[in-house]
Parts: C-alpha cells; sequence; structure tokens
C-alpha cells in the first residue's frame, strides 16, 4: 500500500520567490508579506486585470459579496440548484442547456478541427488501489468522490480529470517518433468534493465538464513548442471570448533560469505582463505552468485555461515510444484544458454584468432576434418569419406592446424586431440592437448577414425551445 501524503505535507519545504514580469523583460519583485509595497508595484505596472488576481488570490482579500451571475443562471431560466444531488451538482435548463452544448462545440472545434487533436473517451470509475492511479492522485485525496460497488471489497474513485483513462490509454499504445507529437483530445466530466463553503454557483462545482488536450512529445524542446503552440491559441481564445483575464506562470528555479526567454515572448504575443511564482523545486508533476485567469464583475477570479509541461508522469505509467534507433524513451508530456465548460459560462455571464446594458456574445445568446407584433393582425406573419441562420422567436402573449419589449429587455435578446402593419407590407424590419441601443431598419438579409458577421467562426445550434413564448413551460421560479 502507498503511503498517502497530503498537500501540505508535499509542500512544507517547498519555498516560492513572486515577481511580476513585464513583456519587456523588466522584473518587480514582491513581497506578499509587504501589501503596501505590493500595491505600489501594481499601481507602477497599470495592469487592472493583474491586479485584480493578485489582491484577490495572491493577498487572500477576495470580494466578500456573491458573484451576480448566481441569481441571473437562475433568473434566466439557465442553471439551477439540484436538491436531490449532492452540493455543486447543478441543473441545466433548456436555454442554459444550449449554452453549455455552443460552448462544448467550440472546445470541439478548437481541439479537434484547429489542433488536429485525436479524440478518446475514458470511464468516470477508477480502482483506488491501482498503484499509477494512487501515485498520480495521492496528493489530492482528500477531494475524492470514493464509491463502493454493491459487491466486492474494491474501492474506487470518480476521476477529478481526465488524465487517469488517458494515461491508462497511451500506456498500451504503440507510439512512434514518427507519430510525435501527439496530439489527445478528451471532453471529460470531472468531480472534485470542494468544500461546502467554497462553492459558488457556475465558478466552483463538484462535478464539471473539462474540454482536455494532452501533446505527448520527443523532449522538452518539442514540449516547449507545444506548450507555446497552446498558449498563443488560448490567449486568442480569451481576447476572441472578449474576457478580462490575467495571465500567470508558476515554474521551477533552474527551468526559469533556463527558458525565461520562452516566457518573455509569450507576454510579447499577450501584450500582457504576468504574475509569477517561482518555486525552489517542483510540487506536482511539472516544471512550468500558465493559467489564464478570468475576471468577474466584483473582481475576483477563476482561472480558465492552463497549459502544463509535465516531466513525471509518463515515468509514473510508463508511457513511452520508439526512437528511430528502435529504442523506448519516455514521453514528456504537455498537459492543457480549454478550462472548464462552466467556468467559461461563468466568467461569459460575468462579463455582460459588467456593461451597462448586460449582453451575451450573439452566438451564445438562446434567442438572437425576437419578433414582437404590434396586435393580433400580425402574428400570423410574424408566425412564419424566420432570419437564416439565426434563432428567432415570437412573442405572442396578449400583454401590451410595452410590456413584450421589455420582458425582451430582461431576456437581453440582441435584436429585437417590432412588427406592425407597415413592416408586413414592407418586408422591412425596424430593429433594435441591445449591444448599442440603435434603431436599424433592415431587410431580413441584412439582418441575417449582421448576425453572420457577429457570429463567425463560432458554431451554431438552433432554437432550444418552441418559437412561440405561449407554448414554452416555465421551468425557474
Amino acid at each position: 500500500m502507498i503511503e498517502l501524503k497530503n498537500r501540505e505535507d508535499v509542500v512544507k519545504n517547498i519555498h516560492s520567490r513572486h515577481i511580476i514580469l513585464q513583456p519587456d523583460g523588466t522584473e518587480h519583485a514582491l513581497d506578499l508579506a509587504k501589501e503596501e509595497e505590493v500595491m505600489k508595484a501594481l499601481a507602477t505596472v497599470g495592469c487592472r486585470p493583474l491586479e485584480a488576481y493578485v489582491v484577490s488570490e495572491e493577498l487572500k482579500r477576495p470580494p466578500n459579496r456573491e458573484p451576480p451571475s448566481i441569481k441571473v443562471m437562475q433568473a434566466h431560466e439557465l442553471v439551477g440548484y439540484e436538491p436531490s444531488s449532492d452540493s455543486g451538482n447543478l441543473r441545466f435548463y433548456p436555454k442554459g442547456l444550449l449554452i453549455f452544448q455552443l460552448l462544448r462545440d467550440w472546445a470541439y472545434d478548437i481541439a479537434v478541427n484547429r489542433f488536429k487533436a485525436l479524440q478518446i473517451d475514458s470511464p468516470l470509475l477508477y480502482d483506488w488501489n491501482d498503484p499509477e492511479i494512487r501515485e498520480q492522485a495521492g496528493t489530492f485525496h482528500e477531494r475524492h468522490y470514493t464509491v463502493t460497488p454493491p459487491e466486492g471489497d474494491r474501492e474506487f474513485i470518480l476521476r477529478f480529470a481526465g488524465d487517469f483513462g488517458l494515461f491508462k490509454i497511451m500506456k498500451d499504445a504503440t507510439i512512434s517518433y514518427r507519430h510525435l507529437p501527439l496530439r489527445i483530445y478528451e471532453f471529460s466530466k470531472s468531480f472534485r468534493y470542494e468544500r461546502s463553503g467554497e462553492l459558488s454557483g457556475l465558478k466552483r462545482l463538484r462535478a464539471f465538464h473539462m474540454p482536455d488536450i494532452h501533446c505527448f512529445c520527443r523532449d522538452i524542446e518539442e514540449g516547449w513548442a507545444e506548450y507555446m503552440e497552446l498558449y498563443r491559441n488560448y490567449s486568442d481564445l480569451a481576447d476572441a471570448a472578449g474576457v478580462e483575464y490575467a495571465i500567470v506562470f508558476r515554474i521551477v528555479e533552474p527551468f526559469y533560469a533556463a527558458h525565461k526567454g520562452r516566457i518573455l515572448d509569450l507576454l510579447k504575443y499577450s501584450n500582457q505582463p504576468a504574475f509569477i511564482e517561482i518555486l525552489s523545486e517542483a510540487k506536482h508533476y511539472w516544471a512550468v505552468k500558465n493559467e489564464f485567469q478570468g475576471v468577474d464583475s466584483t473582481r475576483g477570479c477563476i482561472q480558465l485555461s492552463t497549459v502544463q509541461l509535465d516531466v513525471k508522469d509518463a515515468q509514473v505509467y510508463g508511457i513511452d515510444y520508439v526512437d528511430r534507433n528502435g529504442q523506448k524513451k519516455g514521453c514528456i508530456i504537455c498537459h492543457s484544458s480549454i478550462g472548464s465548460i462552466e467556468r467559461w459560462y461563468f466568467a461569459i455571464l460575468e462579463e455582460a454584468l459588467k456593461k451597462e446594458t448586460p449582453t451575451l456574445p450573439v452566438w451564445l445568446s438562446p434567442t438572437q432576434v425576437r419578433f414582437i407584433p404590434v396586435s393580433e393582425k400580425q402574428l400570423d406573419y410574424c408566425r412564419y418569419l424566420d432570419i437564416a441562420g439565426a434563432r428567432c422567436d415570437v412573442d405572442d402573449s396578449d400583454d401590451t406592446l410595452s410590456r413584450k419589449v421589455a420582458r425582451a429587455n430582461m431576456e437581453w435578446i440582441p435584436y429585437v424586431a417590432v412588427v406592425g402593419e407597415k413592416e408586413a407590407d414592407s418586408g422591412l424590419l425596424s430593429v433594435t440592437a441591445r449591444e448599442t441601443g440603435r434603431r436599424l431598419t433592415l431587410t431580413r438579409d441584412e439582418l441575417a448577414q449582421e448576425i453572420r458577421m457577429r457570429c463567425a467562426g463560432k458554431p451554431y445550434r438552433p432554437l432550444a425551445l418552441p418559437k412561440l413564448l405561449s407554448q414554452r413551460p416555465i421551468f425557474s421560479h
């Protein structure tokens, strides 16, 4: 039986120093015990997302209020709590599931279409007495869900990441140097028993979904090439999602001395400074990792994407490749995650709430166009009115026009078209764009073109609910 150590035992003899590194190579040493000096250094650097991260996560002064997305996700009938499950396991209503599925499609496009990763799937449940699983997961054992089957004396755990099954698959695979770098993608549901006081809406859960990309490489040099490619793409994705984020690195001291130039290249690419923790020795399996830390509307932070250069797990699992001389060699593994779907969901909702007029990206809006007939005479016209490639619905309620418009605003509908006799006769639409507040007169083709432009490069799914509002059940009160 392998003796388990908790995280405190593992890290107690490891020391850290902290700096802010700017893209021009300037280092600002930080003593986190001297808060006033830290704040002066942050003011000198002048990066608001980085300041939010350091104050919240490193100085341990997180915001003392609940992120407003928790109320919004319920009020908008997106996501709710499931009282019959364990805490931190959520239910998704039709509109909320649509957003989840679009984010999942987005992750698939990144991993499979852009990175050309091979997709796999693996079990949720693993034998806790398997020595490889035990070795990899031992320092996290306080966070495991344990499962005991009705028969037998084996203890199982629910995976807290997709690595377990992936590494078992790769151990059994025959890999040649010709196959490397080999990129593998898995969309894995994972479980971590977070403490009750840590749970917070979509931000901190016990059950979540991780789109992970692992790159198996010949050596450190090839691992760095993969690392930098993943970093650049995740930086692009965070920018494309429109979320505010800080950059954080954690790196072992000798690795920093040898590879500082590469980190500077990445910071120049992002055009942002980074907070860097430099460790006296390795805490985990990685020699270097980075995090894109999303900043919510309360100025709290949450990890989104991450990339990690793993120098240990190939040895633990016996993941080898055959080199050009026929000799077996251990892989270097570049771990990365696009970031849990739930956390991206949280970050995008929170970004919307920073705006004076809260607005979701058009590609994620459950309804992209709402038609509001002025009277019952235009209802049949609206019923059959569609915009190519857009999610359109119709407010056919008996409410007044002003109440219908107010409802569309409460639901953050990006395009609202009021259809009266003139619009029905001319075929032109009087459209209000939520983000700008502008009122536009557009043909259906022009509106379709506007929406295609706003959603370019993003996945599409059809409406998740009936087109007529009168046919929709109410899921959340």
